[in-house]
């Protein structure tokens, strides 16, 4: 297999490259390479670059205001923004609901939510997980019972990643009691300012609010807000997983952070000399490396197999492949920076912030320790690595 990027796909590489540096705000690109979350202000305003450069939603089909690119070219936008690091559109909207809208929604649907997304004129949040539904999530509970022309639901999410800041929730809900799980569940758009919704903030382990419980009481959400037909939200939801698990393995992410850990490797003095001439160090730094290189060429193989095959609108069961592999190796690289900057580390935190407002060592290690919290999460949403280890073993290899 030829694996070499043509001429045109170096060149479009340069292109971004160049983009990237002439337009990215040197603080915004901080905050990325620190691992913290861009404000939702940040985010809007960075999206909208893009959006002037019509780069917004690359992987989307021309017609709905995305490039045309081919799957290559999307991954090769995707890794140098990843690399540079640039903060990503927000995955919600861009990633999740909006292919899910442009390819089940009506035109009604399709003409209001897609340019808002794009624009990031709405925030979005995913009502997917409950408790006790969470990789079982065909068993979830809340329910829409049919009155007139809306829908009314009860019910509790969790796990719901930015809802403090959503404008929309997407929402799967059992409005068949009576069926099969699977066949008793729908996709609702809902409106987050409706009344009887309540988001409740869960503090994570390094201390930020990044997720939160939603709870559902007698909320009206107009009937024209379910996508596609009643009882088939189940289909709509593994299109959507088959596109967030692909996005996880996140190849140029783990490449900037390998590059940050050269970087600070460097600096880092053990025994009078820098940590990166440590031999044993040096072993552990190339296995790493040897696995994302190996992760690269697998997520490139997905794609030239997509090339080929064609946009079929089924998730590729590979993508699990990414997904296990992708998470895995991004919680290696943020344990081998808590490594790299030692007992300057150590996590000191109260309600997000270091205890006395200063890190306690260099200001490059100061976000250390809760990147590595925050990405004790990943093997664990959009579907745990025991469920991808399942659906590789059925789908992938035909045990």
């Amino acid at each position: 297999m030829d694996l070499r990027f043509t001429d045109e796909e170096v060149a479009f590489r340069e292109e971004v490259r160049a983009f990237l540096r002439e337009n990215l705000p040197d603080d915004m690109r901080k905050v990325v390479a620190d691992g913290r979350l861009p404000s939702k202000e940040q985010l809007r305003s960075w999206t909208r670059v893009l959006k002037a450069k019509g780069w917004a939603v690359p992987h989307w089909p021309a017609a709905y205001g995305g490039t045309g690119w081919d799957p290559m070219k999307q991954y090769i936008f995707l890794e140098e923004m990843q690399k540079y690091p640039a903060p990503q559109p927000l995955a919600l909207g861009v990633n999740m609901v909006g292919p899910v809208i442009y390819t089940f929604g009506n035109k009604e649907q399709k003409d209001f939510f897609l340019p808002r997304i794009i624009g990031l004129d709405d925030w979005w949040c995913q009502g997917f997980s409950e408790p006790g539904a969470g990789s079982d999530l065909a068993s979830l509970k809340t329910k829409a019972v049919r009155d007139g022309d809306h829908y009314i639901v009860n019910g509790q999410k969790t796990w719901t990643s930015v809802a403090q800041h959503a404008d929309w929730m997407f929402c799967l809900v059992r409005t068949d009691p009576e069926a099969r799980k699977q066949e008793g569940i729908s996709f609702l758009l809902i409106d987050m300012q409706t009344p009887g919704i309540d988001v409740r903030p869960i503090v994570t382990i390094e201390g930020e609010r990044e997720v939160n419980e939603v709870f559902l009481t007698d909320v009206r959400v107009p009937v024209t807000n379910l996508v596609g037909e009643e009882g088939k939200g189940w289909n709509y939801a593994k299109f959507l997983l088959g596109n967030e698990r692909t996005n996880l393995a996140r190849v140029g992410a783990s490449k900037q952070r390998i590059a940050r850990i050269r970087d600070i490797a460097a600096k880092e003095m053990v025994d009078g000399k820098p940590l990166i001439e440590d031999h044993r160090f040096r072993e552990k730094l190339a296995s790493i490396e040897i696995e994302l290189k190996a992760l690269e060429i697998t997520q490139l193989r997905v794609i030239a197999a997509d090339m080929r095959r064609g946009n079929t609108g089924k998730p590729d069961p590979a993508s699990s492949i990414l997904k296990l592999k992708g998470t895995e190796l991004q919680q290696t690289t943020t344990r081998l920076l808590m490594e790299v900057v030692g007992p300057h580390a150590m996590p000191c935190i109260a309600d997000g912030e270091a205890l006395g407002g200063e890190p306690v060592g260099p200001d490059y290690a100061a976000h250390a320790a809760p990147l590595y919290f925050n990405y004790r999460k990943l093997s664990i949403f959009g579907g745990t690595n025991e469920i991808q280890k399942n659906i590789i073993a059925k789908a992938v290899l035909g045990l």
